[in-house]
């Protein structure tokens, strides 16, 4: 789904950003995440939150 219509950004590249270690600063300034109508700030964090979250928790499932 696209999270920042002015600059085409998708949630799959703010999962690949995210993968990769990125924080929110680094989206905005690799993806341009939140630099023109800011409508799509919000999204983003909460995508980021989301992904770390799924991270701990496959991480935590197969260590046990």
């Amino acid at each position: 789904m696209y999270v920042c219509l002015c600059k085409g950004v998708t949630d799959r590249d703010i999962e690949e950003q995210a993968i990769q270690g990125a924080d929110y600063s680094d989206v905005r300034r690799e993806l341009g995440v939140a630099t023109d109508c800011g409508a799509c700030g919000q999204l983003c964090k909460s995508l980021l939150r989301q992904f770390e979250a799924d991270a701990v928790a496959n991480v935590e499932f197969s260590a046990a």
